[in-house]
């Protein structure tokens, strides 16, 4: 279908955070880049306004397929099975528990409360840095801390983009609970503005964002991989300011993105916030290091 051969609308370059910046080390970008074009392409599906939700599910059955190596249909996900092939460590799961977030998103537009929102979020972004964690050969310890900063993200994601995605796809994240909580409606959200309930709404679910951001600023210190350490630090600083923003700004009228100069300065600041950590392991004896 014509929808899996189209180029994925953007490149890793265009997200809010870093997706294997020059941080990450030379030999860990190559797999890093191929899960984000296998991710990239089907999202691409599954927001494609001119397909049925049956065609989305079948070009996600396409993206599996070709990736467990029974297709050749979709060209975005063979640079990842390449990489999966050759790296004897690295397992489809993480691709799969991503097809199936997108499975949701192809027949499912609303949820009801924060978890399931957060079970969404347990598939459609945790696996994610789960990913690059294992390409790294990081612990499995490190995944709670980078469950909760890879799910504040989406969040925060949703939050920016809540508008559009409404208007544009009638899919809309922001739990119903917490709408029917500050006395608001889903058809606010087609509103040039935020009502004052909407303005509530959001804000409640920006606090709780803030408190899985404060769970995934413990991920730098976790991480053995010194560059690793310094990207999930710039990372985490990110997800506050964006955060933040959210705070200050409406997302159904203002830009409510970082710009080029303002994430750059704030990913000084995540480097030079993690240096102390990363000068006290520097600092430690080799042998104990290594423990």
């Amino acid at each position: 279908m014509s929808a899996i051969a189209i180029e994925p609308s953007k490149t890793h370059k265009g997200e809010n955070f870093p997706v294997a910046s020059k941080l990450i080390a030379p030999q860990h970008r190559a797999a890093i880049l191929a899960y984000y074009q296998f991710a990239r392409g089907a999202d691409d599906v599954v927001d494609n306004g001119l397909l049925s939700p049956q065609q989305k599910l079948d070009g996600l059955d396409a993206f599996e397929a070709t990736l467990l190596g029974k297709s050749e249909a979709v060209a975005a996900a063979k640079p990842l099975r390449a990489i999966l092939a050759a790296q004897k460590k690295l397992s489809p799961r993480h691709a799969l528990d991503l097809l199936r977030a997108f499975r949701m998103d192809a027949v499912k537009h609303r949820y009801a409360n924060w978890d399931e929102l957060m079970d969404y979020c347990a598939h459609s972004a945790a696996p994610v840095g789960r990913f690059v964690l294992d390409v790294h050969g990081e612990s499995e310890a490190t995944w709670p801390a980078s469950d909760a900063l890879c799910s504040a993200l989406q969040v925060i994601n949703h939050l920016q983009d809540c508008a559009a995605d409404y208007r544009n796809l009638d899919r809309v994240y922001i739990p119903g609970d917490a709408l029917a909580g500050a006395g608001a409606c889903i058809g606010a959200l087609a509103g040039d503005k935020a009502s004052p309930q909407l303005r509530a709404c959001l804000d409640g679910l920006i606090a709780k964002t803030a408190t899985l951001i404060e769970a995934g600023a413990a991920l730098p210190p976790q991480v053995r991989d010194l560059r690793l350490s310094l990207e999930t630090a710039v990372i985490a600083k990110l997800a506050q300011r964006l955060n933040q923003i959210l705070r200050e700004r409406d997302p159904l009228r203002d830009e409510v993105h970082l710009g080029k100069a303002a994430a750059l300065g704030w990913a000084c600041v995540g480097v030079a916030s993690s240096l102390p950590n990363i000068l006290r392991r520097l600092a430690r004896p080799a042998w104990k290091a290594a423990q």
